[in-house]
């Protein structure tokens, strides 16, 4: 054997160069493999180009436009085969330490991807379109929220998901909001609770979801560079409220931060909200993702705990490596990014190996969705109408009754297999539908929508038809020739855009006329007229809403929203629905509409706007904590229908409130007998209002602090109805101390049908002040805030 010699310094050049060779991608020995080896060994043997794509997004690209509407992504993401064609996006893999890519998907009403993949109608990929966030937190019901929240889930399982982006929670803070759809009420606790309900049905499933957008995403209008000024007493009460209440309820795996900034700050760029307030204070353990194109500067995201910057660009990767290179961004904080990414990868389906069969039970899915359609449905008015016996014959008016709106438009829309329209609903249950006004309005939906142009890309707004004119002498014929009129209204809104005044909150001249019209015929022979509200948003009532004899307000209730306005107005379902925002009588009388939707700042760029960067903008939120009810009960402001109100087929009592203590401890608990005193079964919503003493702090008149929604009862039967208000319940954020306060004195405890309804109260008394929580002096505004005071 020939023996071979080294000496030191070979030895030792050896050893240097066997460190410093990279492994081929692929190759797995000796390396730390995420889930056999420990976390930090793994991110230890992480690159700091594998770790700076590991924190962004594989990029956006949609196929047919102009690259340059995007920021730059990398030509192999770009060519990389979707596990999911049409969801949102993706993460990296790092194929050599086990790491695979994970996908995550829209939206809030059902999972958004593509039904069609590659031209192959053979195979089809759609998905239920549930009930929008507004109608199922007009349901009062989380136990059955949840329930549609596991048929959602398994959704989002089986089509090969590991994240939903969803739910999305934000205020409803004014009617016109574009995105008001999506999210659940103007008041934090629904919000809340809904919010908690959704995310424990979807990850009962093993998929996670994202709750959005944190925080004060309150309009479209320039959204991504709109500066929110809002002070720290509304925050903490209304807008960051409603997500602690989320996370108090449920343990989301991700967090979505949102496209404004609150005080100056970018949300996603702000370490007093994601750091301070969400991990210190809350205890959010899990990962925070930014909003497509959110923010402006990826450094400071990773710097503020913003772990996932999505879709992701190369300007930010080549962003991030500069900056732990020449040191402006410790590696210590990206580690912490990664760390919490590669947790979410853990839990992850496709990091399980889950396989997925892309082959979701659609048809049970739909029953469910159908289901909550009917018991979101709130019964605004019924003047001896309804419920309508079956077998009746029907005229059915309104473009919107042929051709009903399932959801909102944007990233809440979703590709679903069919669309039951009204009239399709009515004849499923057995009313005879007059064939010539169908005939005539289909026609004329063909003939309209021939006219539209195409849209230019996936991004421009659905534009509705316009509605089909109704004279005098077709109303008559119809009043003839029928026996009932049913009216449908529908509005939709969507991303991009907030409503308008003159078009989506008030009716527009030929809605109006059509009301008219059939009210006139119709009322002249002595028969009835029924509006039905297909909307996403609230509307202008009051100057018609006497032409008609009953008003079922639908919402956008998914798929079979058309059997289940059916259900409902035959009174196979008794309606139970009631409303978590308010519908003011002008819009002019909600207290934001001074200053919604904000306004652009003078700048010295003349660039335009584009979807994924508008003009510097800014909102002050002047109304405070007096937000919907709060306002409209403190200030005496009539309304068309108050938040909370929904009427039945029923009648319900209410006992006498019973409180197991007068003096307030640590907690009381009160109790109040329902009973059904109608002649048909139902369910009711109790509502809990609380009037706390204002000595220090001003407060509302009276805000929820709890609700329950009852059995079906039939007639004649109770149903004990227990809600317990503990220390927290009582408090109010006190901004000079920065703490959550209990003031001393006597609070009346409010229970009713509706904020405007109360039927009984009770009182109890604290005998001093109570401080609480202490918590950060965060968030704070830049400029001097003057607030609506009572």
């Amino acid at each position: 054997m020939k023996k071979i010699c080294f000496g030191l310094s070979t030895l030792i050049l050896i050893c240097v160069m066997a460190c410093n060779t990279p492994t081929k991608i692929g190759t797995t020995t000796s390396l730390p493999q995420l889930g056999k080896s420990s976390l930090k060994e793994v991110i230890k043997a992480m690159t700091l180009d594998e770790k700076a794509n590991l924190v962004i997004g594989m990029g956006f690209f949609v196929p047919g436009l102009p690259a340059e509407m995007f920021p730059p992504i990398a030509e192999a993401d770009k060519t990389t085969p979707e596990k999911v064609v049409g969801a949102a996006g993706r993460t990296h893999a790092i194929p050599r330490l086990g790491i695979p890519s994970l996908t995550v998907s829209d939206g809030p009403a059902g999972v958004r991807i593509d039904a069609i993949r590659n031209n192959d109608n053979s195979k089809t990929y759609y998905a239920t379109a549930f009930p929008i966030g507004t109608a199922l937190a007009s349901t009062w019901d989380t136990a059955l929220v949840k329930e549609l929240g596991v048929a959602f889930g398994s959704e989002v399982r089986d089509y090969g998901i590991d994240v939903l982006l969803g739910p999305a929670m934000n205020i409803h803070r004014n009617s016109l909001g574009g995105r008001n759809f999506e999210y659940y009420s103007e008041d934090p606790l629904v919000s809340g609770r809904m919010a908690a309900a959704i995310v424990n049905g979807v990850q009962s499933n093993g998929v996670g979801t994202s709750i959005k957008h944190f925080a004060a995403n309150n309009n479209e209008f320039n959204r991504m560079s709109m500066n929110v000024q809002v002070s720290e007493r509304a925050l903490r009460e209304i807008y960051l409220k409603n997500f602690q209440i989320a996370l108090q309820n449920s343990n989301p795996w991700t967090i979505m931060s949102s496209y404004n900034l609150i005080n100056g700050t970018y949300t996603s760029q702000s370490k007093e909200l994601l750091n301070t307030v969400l991990r210190q204070e809350w205890g959010f353990k899990g990962m925070v993702m930014t909003d497509w194109f959110a923010g402006k500067n990826a450094v400071e995201q990773m710097v503020a705990g913003n772990d996932l910057l999505m879709p992701g660009n190369l300007t930010q990767k080549d962003a991030i490596v500069a900056a732990v290179n020449n040191k402006t961004l410790p590696l210590s904080t990206l580690d912490e990014n990664v760390e919490r990414i590669l947790n979410l990868i853990l839990k992850s389906p496709t990091f399980l190996g889950f396989k997925y069969s892309n082959k979701p039970d659609l048809q049970k899915n739909a029953a469910i969705s159908r289901k909550v359609a009917a018991d979101a449905m709130i019964l605004l008015k019924n003047e001896a109408t309804l419920p309508l016996a079956t077998g009746k014959k029907v005229a059915v008016f309104g473009n919107t009754s042929y051709n009903m709106i399932a959801g909102g438009t944007g990233s809440g829309d979703v590709h679903k297999a069919y669309m039951i329209s009204l009239n399709q609903g009515l004849e499923n249950a057995k009313y005879t539908v007059d064939a010539a006004l169908t005939t005539t309005y289909k026609a004329y939906s063909i003939a309209e929508k021939a006219k539209q142009p195409k849209p230019r890309t996936p991004f421009d707004p659905i534009v509705a038809i316009p509605e089909m004119p109704i004279d005098a002498a077709l109303a008559a014929k119809m009043a003839t020739d029928n026996e009932v009129a049913i009216i449908t209204i529908g509005k939709n809104s969507g991303e991009f855009a907030d409503r308008t005044l003159d078009i989506d909150f008030n009716l527009t001249a030929a809605e109006t006329a059509m009301i008219n019209a059939v009210s006139q015929a119709f009322r002249a022979k002595g028969k009835k007229v029924i509006a039905v509200l297909n909307i996403g948003g609230v509307i202008e009532t009051a100057t018609w809403r006497d032409k008609v004899d009953a008003i079922l307000l639908s919402w956008q209730t998914g798929l079979e929203t058309g059997n289940a306005v059916a259900d409902v107005l035959s009174g196979a379902v008794n309606p139970s629905a009631k409303l978590a925002t308010t519908f003011p009588i002008n819009y002019k009388d909600e207290a934001s509409s001074k200053n919604f939707p904000g306004k652009e700042l003078a700048t010295n760029d003349n660039k335009p706007a584009s979807m994924i960067e508008s003009k510097p903008s800014e909102i002050t939120y002047e109304e405070g904590i007096y937000i919907g009810y709060r306002y409209f009960n403190t200030f005496n402001v009539k309304t068309a229908y108050p938040f909370g109100f929904g009427l039945s087929y029923t009648n319900f009592s209410y006992g006498d409130v019973k409180l197991s203590a007068t003096n307030f401890k640590d907690k009381i608990t009160a109790t109040i007998t329902i009973t059904n005193t109608g002649k048909v079964a139902g369910k009711e919503v109790v509502e809990l209002y609380l009037r706390a003493p204002d000595r220090k702090l001003f407060k509302p008149d009276m805000e929820l602090k709890a609700f329950g929604k009852t059995n079906i009862l039939k007639p004649n039967e109770s149903q004990t109805m227990t809600f317990t208000l503990t220390a927290n319940d009582l408090a109010s954020f006190n901004t000079a101390t920065s703490s959550w306060m209990a003031e001393v004195g006597t609070y009346t405890v409010k229970i009713g049908a509706s904020s405007a309804d109360i039927k009984k109260t009770a009182t109890f008394t604290l005998d001093k002040d109570l401080e609480l929580e202490k918590v950060n002096k965060v968030l704070v505004p830049k400029v001097q805030i003057t607030e609506i005071r009572k």
